[in-house]
Order: structure tokens, then C-alpha cells, then sequence
């Protein structure tokens, strides 16, 4: 079966846009679909392979001059067609009825297949929980599935089990009456009082101190797998933000809560903001806590995931009418963080 990307005989045609890298592997991964998944390092090993042509001709140096308007064939692996199985994975479900399920995803635990991870994901372990009762709009890999949170964040997540509740769902989370706070716990402590962070683009105060966050979000031009903040051709993103507590003005809890949904949304705009999450390793940069924290310091430094959990999710049932809010613990890692800090 082909992608939807693929032009039906193997290969993906790339043609390259205005205001691209200049050299081809940079290029290259700023124009291909992200629906692709081809990251910079595959696209590099497939320029070093020749299965990238252009003219006919293929192209093996990855430092290659290229103009705008020129057109590339890149030559794709044969697909391997890998069924979605269920797969008996404990979960820890707060609500299920007939036509929706609401789960508390743990860290590491990433929500469909995809590339690299053809198992062991949240899909398999739903597809075993709910038998054939998953509403199938989502397509074979994502069976009942209307939104997301990333591997490496834990929280909730509600599942759809009928097509009337996908439907439902899916609207709900377009016109963004879906209600979403996360806990995090990021490096400094973001203050109305900080000039620098009054004078960034998109930044703005709202009363009782609320952090908002408004930009455009977009693929990073030369890392596909990232997003990045831009000021035109992006999607709209707004994130809000409270601190709830602050460390020794180093670190912070911090409450955000979502006007939009787009992908790593709070991990970007926090790190836009100077605040990225603690453990965040593609977005955090290299921050560090300080020696003044103690303990604190050495837990946060060494924590090995981005900081984040999906703590309450409220939305109205898509059958019922009933509007329904849930709330999920800190996991014990995030916990055991926020103790450390608390303790300095």
C-alpha cells in the first residue's frame, strides 16, 4: 500500500521551497511531509545510499548547493505492513462507559504505532482492554483516538469506543471547549515583573499573574521531528500559565491549561518563554539547577523526561450531554521532583 505521500510507484517527489537551507540534507528535511517520518539522519543516509535523484541523476553529498524550484525523487524503502495486535498491557482506567474510555497514561508509553514503534503502544493495549468496541474513524493504527499527549508525558487521555462519541469528541477538541490543565515543572520562575519576558513577541500578563502565550507553531525548518515558534505560515497557539509554586527562584510548579492543542505546544512556548521544562531533553536546552538547590538540583538535573503531566481533563459526554471532569495524580517520578525541590 502506498503513503498518502508517496507518488504511487516508491518514491516521494520534493520540491524545494523559497527561503530553504542551502545545502541538500537540510533542505531535503524541511520540505518533505512530515507524514513521511523521515527524519535528517535517514535523509542523509539515503542521499549517502543514491536514492535521492535529481534530473535522474542521483546526488550522493549531502552538502550539495540547491535553488529554489528544484525538484527531487527521493526512492522509499518498500513499506512493511505491520498489523496493530492487541497486546495485554495493564491500564489504569478512570472511566469507561459504551462509548468512551478515559485512561491515565504512564510516562514512556507512546499512544499509537508509528515508525519505530510498531508495539507496545496505547492503541495495542486498548485494542486487547476493549475488544472491537474501539470506534474505527481513527484507521487501523489509531482506532478511537481524537487527541494525544506525548510519550514521555503522563496524564490523561479519553479514547473514543462508538463513532457517534469519536464524532463528538473530535468536535469538541476543534472548537476547543475541551478543558486541559497540565502540571509542569520548568527551570526559573516566570514572573509579570521580569522585563525580559514582557518584552518577548507573543507575551502578554492577564490578571492574577496568568502567563498567556500566543504564536504561530511550525515544523523546525531543518529537524522534522520538532516544532518551533514562527510568526507566519504557522498555526495558531495559545497556552496560558500560573506558577503554583517556585524553588529557591530557580524552578517552578507551574499550571497550564490549553486554548489550542498543537503538537509539544506547552514544551515550545515554555522554552520560547525562557522557562523550558525540567528533563525536557529537545527543548530544554542546557539549563541547569544550581548547587542552592541541594538534593533538589540533582533530581531535577538528572530527571529523565520532560517534566509534564496532563493532570485534569473535562469535556461534555458526546452522548449524554453530561459535562465530565477527571483529574489523575502526579505520577511518583514528578512527585519524588517536586519533594526534592520542596526540600532543597
Amino acid at each position: 500500500m502506498n503513503g498518502p505521500f508517496e507518488d504511487g510507484d516508491g518514491t516521494l517527489t520534493v520540491t524545494i521551497g523559497e527561503d530553504a537551507p542551502g545545502r541538500l540534507d537540510k533542505a531535503l528535511a524541511a520540505a518533505v511531509p512530515e507524514e513521511a517520518a523521515l527524519s535528517r539522519s535517514r535523509l542523509m543516509r539515503m542521499i549517502a545510499e543514491g536514492a535521492v535523484f535529481r534530473d535522474g541523476v542521483a546526488v550522493t553529498d549531502p552538502k550539495a548547493k540547491v535553488v529554489e524550484g528544484e525538484v527531487y525523487t527521493l526512492r522509499l524503502d518498500p513499506a512493511i505492513e505491520v498489523e496493530t495486535l492487541p497486546e495485554d498491557i495493564p491500564l489504569t482506567v478512570v472511566w469507561e462507559d459504551a462509548d468512551l474510555v478515559v485512561i491515565d497514561k504512564p510516562a514512556g508509553m507512546v499512544v499509537h504505532p508509528a515508525p519505530g514503534s510498531p508495539s507496545g503502544t496505547l492503541v495495542n493495549a486498548l485494542l486487547h482492554h476493549c475488544g472491537d468496541t474501539l470506534s474505527g474513524i481513527g484507521g487501523e493504527r489509531r482506532p478511537g483516538i481524537v487527541h494525544r499527549i506525548d510519550k514521555d508525558t503522563s496524564g490523561l487521555l479519553v479514547v473514543a469506543k462508538s463513532d457517534r462519541a469519536h464524532h463528538g469528541l473530535a468536535r469538541q477538541f476543534e472548537d476547543h471547549s475541551v478543558t486541559r490543565h497540565y502540571l509542569a515543572v520548568v527551570h526559573g520562575v516566570p514572573s509579570s515583573a521580569d522585563p525580559r519576558l514582557r518584552g518577548l513577541k507573543g507575551i502578554s500578563f492577564e490578571a492574577g499573574g496568568i502567563l498567556r502565550i500566543a504564536t504561530l507553531l511550525a515544523r523546525h525548518r531543518t529537524d522534522r521531528q520538532r516544532q518551533a515558534v514562527v510568526w507566519d505560515q504557522g498555526r495558531h497557539a495559545v497556552t496560558r500559565a500560573r506558577v503554583v509554586e517556585g524553588f529557591g527562584g530557580q524552578a517552578a510548579l507551574v499550571d497550564c491549561w490549553l486554548e489550542t492543542g498543537r503538537t509539544h505546544q506547552i514544551r515550545v512556548h515554555l522554552a520560547y518563554a525562557g522557562h523550558g521544562l525540567v528533563g525536557d531533553q529537545t527543548y530544554g536546552g542546557k539549563k541547569r539547577l544550581g548547587a542552592a538547590l541541594g538534593q533538589g538540583a540533582a533530581v531535577g538535573n538528572g530527571f529523565p523526561r520532560q517534566a509534564l503531566h496532563a493532570a485534569t481533563l473535562g469535556f461534555d459526554h458526546p452522548v449524554t450531554g453530561e459535562r465530565l471532569e477527571f483529574s489523575a495524580p502526579l505520577p511518583a517520578d514528578m512527585a519524588g521532583l517536586i519533594a526534592a525541590l520542596r526540600r532543597g
